[in-house]
Protein backbone atom coordinates (compact mmCIF):
# COMPACT_ATOMS: atom_id res chain seq x y z
CA UNK A 1 0.00 0.00 0.00
CA UNK A 2 1.48 2.94 -1.09
CA UNK A 3 1.65 6.11 1.22
CA UNK A 4 -0.01 9.33 0.06
CA UNK A 5 2.73 12.39 0.40
CA UNK A 6 -0.35 14.74 1.36
CA UNK A 7 -2.67 14.56 4.71
CA UNK A 8 -6.11 16.32 5.01
CA UNK A 9 -7.84 17.48 7.70
CA UNK A 10 -10.24 19.33 9.00
CA UNK A 11 -9.77 21.77 12.14
CA UNK A 12 -12.94 23.02 12.77
CA UNK A 13 -13.96 24.84 9.05
CA UNK A 14 -10.55 24.82 7.84
CA UNK A 15 -8.94 21.97 5.47
CA UNK A 16 -5.51 21.54 6.27
CA UNK A 17 -3.55 19.95 3.74
CA UNK A 18 0.34 18.47 4.36
CA UNK A 19 2.71 17.70 1.96
CA UNK A 20 5.28 15.33 2.82
CA UNK A 21 6.66 12.92 0.15
CA UNK A 22 9.89 12.14 2.94
CA UNK A 23 12.13 14.27 0.50
CA UNK A 24 12.09 18.00 -1.13
CA UNK A 25 7.92 18.12 -1.71
CA UNK A 26 8.37 17.23 -5.51
CA UNK A 27 4.96 17.83 -7.86
CA UNK A 28 5.10 14.19 -8.50
CA UNK A 29 1.65 12.70 -10.73
CA UNK A 30 0.82 11.42 -7.17
CA UNK A 31 1.26 14.97 -5.16
CA UNK A 32 -1.09 16.60 -8.21
CA UNK A 33 -3.59 14.31 -7.98
CA UNK A 34 -3.36 14.34 -3.83
CA UNK A 35 -3.45 17.93 -4.33
CA UNK A 36 -6.12 18.06 -6.69
CA UNK A 37 -8.58 16.32 -4.51
CA UNK A 38 -8.33 17.99 -1.61
CA UNK A 39 -8.92 21.03 -3.22
CA UNK A 40 -12.52 18.87 -4.23
CA UNK A 41 -13.34 17.92 -1.15
CA UNK A 42 -12.25 20.81 0.90
CA UNK A 43 -14.60 23.34 -1.31
CA UNK A 44 -17.46 20.62 -0.26
CA UNK A 45 -16.52 21.02 3.54
CA UNK A 46 -14.50 23.62 4.50
CA UNK A 47 -14.50 27.40 4.71
CA UNK A 48 -10.97 27.94 4.36
CA UNK A 49 -7.99 26.05 3.56
CA UNK A 50 -4.18 25.96 4.45
CA UNK A 51 -1.66 24.64 2.24
CA UNK A 52 1.61 23.34 4.33
CA UNK A 53 5.08 21.66 3.25
CA UNK A 54 7.22 19.52 6.09
CA UNK A 55 10.01 21.41 8.32
CA UNK A 56 12.26 23.02 5.83
CA UNK A 57 10.59 22.16 2.84
CA UNK A 58 7.71 23.94 1.15
CA UNK A 59 7.82 22.30 -2.47
CA UNK A 60 10.58 21.89 -4.74
CA UNK A 61 8.81 22.16 -7.62
CA UNK A 62 7.79 19.87 -10.79
CA UNK A 63 9.58 16.10 -10.39
CA UNK A 64 12.80 16.40 -11.79
CA UNK A 65 13.12 12.63 -12.67
CA UNK A 66 9.81 13.01 -14.98
CA UNK A 67 10.83 16.19 -16.59
CA UNK A 68 13.95 14.49 -17.48
CA UNK A 69 12.39 11.34 -18.88
CA UNK A 70 11.35 12.88 -21.85
CA UNK A 71 9.54 15.47 -23.97
CA UNK A 72 6.50 13.98 -23.74
CA UNK A 73 6.28 12.73 -20.44
CA UNK A 74 7.11 16.17 -19.33
CA UNK A 75 4.55 17.52 -21.22
CA UNK A 76 2.89 15.10 -19.67
CA UNK A 77 3.85 16.57 -16.01
CA UNK A 78 3.57 20.25 -17.03
CA UNK A 79 -0.64 19.68 -18.19
CA UNK A 80 -0.94 18.58 -14.62
CA UNK A 81 0.95 21.04 -12.93
CA UNK A 82 -0.55 23.90 -14.64
CA UNK A 83 -4.22 22.43 -13.84
CA UNK A 84 -3.36 22.60 -10.40
CA UNK A 85 -1.70 25.86 -10.22
CA UNK A 86 -4.73 27.33 -12.12
CA UNK A 87 -7.00 25.78 -9.12
CA UNK A 88 -5.47 26.65 -6.88
CA UNK A 89 -5.32 30.18 -8.24
CA UNK A 90 -8.80 30.10 -8.70
CA UNK A 91 -10.22 27.85 -6.12
CA UNK A 92 -13.65 28.75 -4.68
CA UNK A 93 -12.41 29.03 -1.13
CA UNK A 94 -9.53 31.19 0.57
CA UNK A 95 -6.32 29.77 0.24
CA UNK A 96 -3.61 30.42 2.64
CA UNK A 97 0.11 28.62 2.57
CA UNK A 98 2.14 28.01 5.34
CA UNK A 99 5.58 28.15 3.59
CA UNK A 100 7.59 25.69 5.80
CA UNK A 101 11.16 25.97 4.10
CA UNK A 102 12.57 25.80 0.31
CA UNK A 103 9.94 27.05 -2.34
CA UNK A 104 11.86 26.90 -6.18
CA UNK A 105 10.24 26.89 -9.30
CA UNK A 106 7.02 25.42 -9.33
CA UNK A 107 7.20 25.90 -5.45
CA UNK A 108 7.55 29.36 -5.93
CA UNK A 109 4.22 29.35 -8.41
CA UNK A 110 2.54 27.75 -5.74
CA UNK A 111 3.36 30.35 -3.34
CA UNK A 112 1.83 33.07 -6.16
CA UNK A 113 -1.35 31.47 -6.79
CA UNK A 114 -2.10 31.77 -2.67
CA UNK A 115 -4.34 34.45 -1.00
CA UNK A 116 -2.36 34.95 1.54
CA UNK A 117 1.22 33.36 2.37
CA UNK A 118 2.98 32.71 5.74
CA UNK A 119 6.52 31.91 5.22
CA UNK A 120 8.52 30.41 7.84
CA UNK A 121 12.00 32.50 8.73
CA UNK A 122 15.24 30.45 8.38
CA UNK A 123 17.74 29.83 5.41
CA UNK A 124 15.42 28.90 3.00
CA UNK A 125 15.37 30.05 -0.58
CA UNK A 126 12.62 30.77 -2.76
CA UNK A 127 12.05 32.22 -5.83
CA UNK A 128 12.11 31.26 -9.69
CA UNK A 129 15.68 29.59 -10.89
CA UNK A 130 14.39 28.87 -14.35
CA UNK A 131 16.94 31.80 -16.48
CA UNK A 132 19.66 30.19 -14.08
CA UNK A 133 19.40 26.82 -15.49
CA UNK A 134 19.13 27.86 -18.94
CA UNK A 135 15.14 27.62 -19.55
CA UNK A 136 12.93 30.57 -20.33
CA UNK A 137 10.55 31.35 -18.25
CA UNK A 138 7.42 29.92 -19.04
CA UNK A 139 4.10 32.25 -19.87
CA UNK A 140 2.31 30.41 -17.02
CA UNK A 141 5.10 31.25 -14.73
CA UNK A 142 5.36 34.74 -16.05
CA UNK A 143 1.83 35.46 -15.60
CA UNK A 144 1.63 34.57 -12.25
CA UNK A 145 4.49 36.49 -11.23
CA UNK A 146 3.40 39.79 -13.14
CA UNK A 147 -0.03 39.48 -11.24
CA UNK A 148 1.96 38.60 -7.60
CA UNK A 149 5.65 40.10 -7.84
CA UNK A 150 6.22 44.12 -6.74
CA UNK A 151 6.76 45.60 -10.36
CA UNK A 152 10.40 46.92 -8.84
CA UNK A 153 11.27 43.61 -8.31
CA UNK A 154 9.81 41.88 -11.28
CA UNK A 155 13.03 41.95 -13.41
CA UNK A 156 15.03 40.34 -10.73
CA UNK A 157 12.45 37.63 -9.97
CA UNK A 158 12.08 36.49 -13.29
CA UNK A 159 14.86 37.86 -15.69
CA UNK A 160 17.60 37.31 -13.29
CA UNK A 161 16.71 34.50 -11.74
CA UNK A 162 16.83 35.72 -8.10
CA UNK A 163 16.43 33.51 -5.38
CA UNK A 164 15.32 35.19 -1.97
CA UNK A 165 15.43 34.27 1.32
CA UNK A 166 11.88 34.73 3.30
CA UNK A 167 12.65 38.52 4.30
CA UNK A 168 13.73 39.27 0.66
CA UNK A 169 10.54 37.43 -1.22
CA UNK A 170 7.70 39.03 1.76
CA UNK A 171 9.54 42.17 0.29
CA UNK A 172 9.42 40.89 -3.82
CA UNK A 173 5.93 39.39 -3.01
CA UNK A 174 6.13 35.94 -2.87
CA UNK A 175 4.85 35.86 0.66
CA UNK A 176 3.13 38.45 2.75
CA UNK A 177 4.70 37.78 5.55
CA UNK A 178 7.48 35.97 7.70
CA UNK A 179 7.17 34.47 11.19
CA UNK A 180 9.20 32.37 13.32
CA UNK A 181 9.25 28.93 12.02
CA UNK A 182 7.41 27.08 14.81
CA UNK A 183 4.93 29.86 14.74
CA UNK A 184 4.06 29.45 10.99
CA UNK A 185 1.05 26.92 10.59
CA UNK A 186 -0.40 28.85 14.16
CA UNK A 187 -0.36 32.23 12.11
CA UNK A 188 -1.75 30.50 8.80
CA UNK A 189 -4.27 29.10 10.79
CA UNK A 190 -5.21 32.35 12.16
CA UNK A 191 -5.27 34.13 8.63
CA UNK A 192 -7.57 31.48 7.50
CA UNK A 193 -10.03 31.80 10.06
CA UNK A 194 -10.02 35.72 9.91
CA UNK A 195 -10.96 35.46 5.36
CA UNK A 196 -13.62 32.77 6.16
CA UNK A 197 -15.53 35.59 7.98
CA UNK A 198 -15.68 36.83 4.67
CA UNK A 199 -18.49 36.33 2.53
CA UNK A 200 -17.75 33.79 0.57
CA UNK A 201 -19.93 34.51 -2.44
CA UNK A 202 -18.94 38.02 -2.69
CA UNK A 203 -15.42 36.54 -2.33
CA UNK A 204 -15.55 33.71 -4.92
CA UNK A 205 -16.91 36.59 -7.61
CA UNK A 206 -14.30 39.06 -6.53
CA UNK A 207 -11.56 36.21 -7.18
CA UNK A 208 -13.10 35.81 -10.44
CA UNK A 209 -12.94 39.21 -11.47
CA UNK A 210 -9.07 39.90 -10.32
CA UNK A 211 -7.65 36.46 -11.88
CA UNK A 212 -10.16 35.17 -14.45
CA UNK A 213 -8.33 36.72 -17.27
CA UNK A 214 -5.07 35.56 -16.07
CA UNK A 215 -6.28 32.09 -15.85
CA UNK A 216 -7.99 32.10 -19.54
CA UNK A 217 -4.57 33.35 -20.90
CA UNK A 218 -2.68 30.88 -19.17
CA UNK A 219 -4.57 28.42 -19.91
CA UNK A 220 -4.70 29.58 -23.99
CA UNK A 221 -1.33 29.80 -24.46
CA UNK A 222 -0.27 26.95 -22.44
CA UNK A 223 0.27 24.24 -25.83
CA UNK A 224 2.06 26.76 -27.59
CA UNK A 225 4.21 27.75 -24.89
CA UNK A 226 4.78 24.12 -24.48
CA UNK A 227 6.15 23.85 -27.73
CA UNK A 228 8.09 26.55 -27.71
CA UNK A 229 10.00 25.29 -24.46
CA UNK A 230 10.19 21.61 -25.34
CA UNK A 231 11.67 21.99 -28.52
CA UNK A 232 15.47 22.06 -27.43
CA UNK A 233 14.44 18.12 -26.04
CA UNK A 234 12.54 17.06 -29.22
Amino acid sequence: MTTSPLTYTLEGTTAVLRMDDGKANALSDVMIAALLAALDRAEKEASAIVLAGRAERFCAGFDLKVMMSGPDNAKALLRRGSALLMRLYGVGIPLVVACTGHALAGGALVLLTADVRVGAAGPYRIGLNEVSIGMPVPVLAMELARDRIATRELGRATLEATIYDPEGAARAGYLDTVVPAGEVLTKAMAEATRLSGLARTAYVATKVRLRGKTIQHINDTLEADMASLMSPLG
